[in-house]
């Protein structure tokens, strides 16, 4: 059992009202709040250890490389990942997608094909169109049941002897859909193609196992698992990094340079030019910590629990209806309630404190799948209570009539 009330003192943002109301965070989805012991030692490493990371002699420079490795070390761990070489650190998510895009995907070719799903994020649909800048590359689009589940079936079916890259997502960040990505992989590597998982989704939710999942490539975020914006991970296997071009040039990430010629480091700072966001990356472990120490099959039941509770409360509303209900699903619900647009019901919402995420969130492709111009959306964390889904309920209760 999860002692809530200690786990809600580390994140203060939670005391805070809005519109002289008590906050109800349900923007999870997007961004996850931050406890203290992440923002302490942000606090702590600014005033105490602030030195350019690599290189220095001194002994500030020092510890900060040492930080930074020692969390690069600590993700290989997390994610088992089989060496650390393999933990490149980015901005986030969608650079780290981008950076796969750029790098393994110059290789691709006119007529060569790349499968994605409907439900995808833009930040990993943008990447691989903007290859089509140097090669006529095909996109196929793996669709969705009305329970929001991938149609394995035609998974399966895209795969053709030009197919180099399959990417989709752990988790859809509307639906709540856990995709089976082991599954996924599988079917891909008996072609020959490897794949890319955005992991974003399902970081905050889920162990991650790259080694048991098979997966060629790993992405995600810290500003999604209680930790610092601007820090995100790919994870690659190392045989497929050794053979990729550098994504960015600049400092760090050569080995010897002349005007004529340069030669590059060696993984993992191939892929990691100019200064890094070293502070934040090492409080990052700190965000870690936490849910290691919180266990995340706590987290998860207690997720569950809210999700179960929330979406049976969310039935006693006519008209209201829910995108994404398969059974394998994260603590997302998106709905919408008759013809009330999704803006104005998140404004009113957020008049009475309660914070949802609406709009199209970052994956128009599966909107228009759907057949609406976006929904409401809330997504629970670890740190949200059965007593908060009731003020959401409550909430609901007074401002839809208000929109009717």
């Amino acid at each position: 059992m999860l002692d809530i009330d200690a786990i809600r003192k580390e994140f203060p943002i939670l005391e805070r009202e809005v519109n002289g109301r008590p906050l109800v965070y349900l923007d999870n989805t997007a961004t996850s709040e931050t406890p203290n012991r992440v923002v302490d030692e942000i606090s702590r490493l600014y005033t105490h250890t602030k030195a350019n990371v690599h290189r220095g002699v001194h002994r500030l420079s020092q510890d900060a490389t040492e930080l930074q490795e020692t969390t690069r070390r600590r993700v290989q761990g997390y994610i088992n990942a089989s060496s650390f070489e393999e933990v490149i650190f980015t901005r986030g998510t969608t650079e780290a997608i981008n950076l796969v895009a750029s790098s393994y995907g110059s290789r691709f070719r006119d007529g060569d094909e790349i499968i994605l799903t409907v439900m995808e994020h833009h930040a990993n649909i943008v990447p691989w169109q903007l290859l089509r800048t140097h090669a006529d590359i095909k996109i196929k689009v793996v669709n969705i049941n009305d329970l929001g589940e991938l149609d394995l079936e035609e998974y399966k079916n895209l795969f053709t002897e030009r197919t180099v890259m399959a990417a989709f997502c752990h988790v859809s960040n509307v639906l709540g859909t856990v995709n089976p990505v082991k599954e996924m992989v599988r079917i891909a590597h008996s072609h020959g193609v490897p794949c890319l998982v955005d992991g974003a989704q399902a970081s905050p939710h889920m162990n991650i196992d790259v080694q048991d999942l098979d997966c060629d490539f790993y992405t995600f975020s810290s500003h999604k698992m209680y930790g610092p914006t601007g820090v995100g991970i790919l994870y690659g296997r190392k045989s497929l990094l050794e053979n990729m071009p550098p994504y960015q040039g600049g400092g760090e990430m050569i080995k010897h340079v002349t005007f004529e010629h340069t030669t590059y480091a060696d993984l993992p700072f191939k892929f990691e030019a100019g200064t890094p966001d070293f502070i934040d990356i090492a409080a990052f472990s700190k965000a870690l910590d936490f849910i290691d120490e919180t266990g995340m099959e706590n987290i998860a039941a207690h997720e569950h629990e809210l999700l179960k509770y929330t979406t049976e409360r969310l039935g006693e509303f006519e008209g209201l209806k829910i995108y994404g209900e398969a059974p394998d699903k994260s603590a997302v619900i998106s709905f919408n309630v008759g013809e009330i647009h999704n803006y104005d019901l998140g404004l009113l919402l957020d008049r009475l404190g309660i914070a949802v995420r609406t709009g199209h969130h970052c994956a128009q492709p599966l909107m228009e799948r759907l057949g609406v111009p976006g929904t409401v959306r809330a997504s629970f964390a670890v740190y949200n209570t059965i007593e908060e889904a009731d003020a959401f309920i409550a909430a609901l209760r007074r401002v839809i009539p208000m929109l009717s």
